[in-house]
């Protein structure tokens, strides 16, 4: 398992040998920097903590320098663990580079999802609506809520609420480009959140 934190920069294209268009996501992925290691004897798992993003001192709080100093570097605005990371093969203190990835891998690529707000049971469930004419009465609104006979809404059923800003993780992307010179990452397709937004990238644990 490798993995990586990054930035989400925007979407382009490419174009392949065939000369098709490529759509891809550009990250900047790392350098990061490995603040801890986590190891099976005293944790109970393995996983590797590391950090992207300088964050200016007087922005952090003092268990945060404290953690920071131990691997020899500045307060990062981006911390997550890696499990499955083997912490031996890793130094505290040690960059981690987009170079770890390579041209035509698969990867996973974890985010925050885009807030949409208040959203009705049409777009956020993908619910189809009523007749609009010939005297309908109903249009968007939700569904059935269930039989009349327990005399109230049971928990999941699908209304109307918050859409969006949530962990999503997309499957098996493939790297199309590694810029190692600019840090940069070019992965097929879109990939979860707004722009100059974090993403974690790892290797697919279901790869085709």
């Amino acid at each position: 398992m490798k993995g990586i934190l990054g930035k989400k920069l925007g979407m382009t294209q490419v174009f392949d040998a065939e000369g098709t268009a490529v759509p891809v996501t550009v990250i900047a992925a790392g350098p990061c920097v490995v603040l801890q290691k986590k190891e099976k004897a005293t944790d109970g798992y393995e996983a590797v903590q590391l950090g992207f993003e300088d964050k200016k001192e007087h922005r952090a709080n003092r268990p945060e320098i404290g953690h920071a100093k131990k691997a020899g570097t500045a307060p990062k605005r981006f911390i997550r663990e890696i499990r499955g990371m083997n912490p031996a093969e890793y130094e505290l203190g040690q960059e981690v580079k987009v170079d770890l990835f390579a041209e035509g891998e698969v990867v996973d690529v974890t985010a925050t999802s885009k807030g949409k707000g208040f959203a009705g049971a049409i777009k956020r469930h993908n619910q189809a609506r009523g007749p609009m004419s010939h005297g309908s009465k109903y249009h968007r609104g939700p569904g059935s809520l269930g039989a009349v006979d327990p005399a109230r809404v049971f928990k999941g059923q699908s209304l109307p609420g918050r859409m969006g800003g949530e962990r999503v993780t997309i499957q098996n992307l493939k790297v199309v480009k590694v810029d190692p010179e600019r840090n940069l990452l070019l992965i097929k397709g879109s990939v979860p959140g707004p722009r100059n937004s974090y993403v974690i990238i790892k290797s697919a644990v279901k790869s085709q």
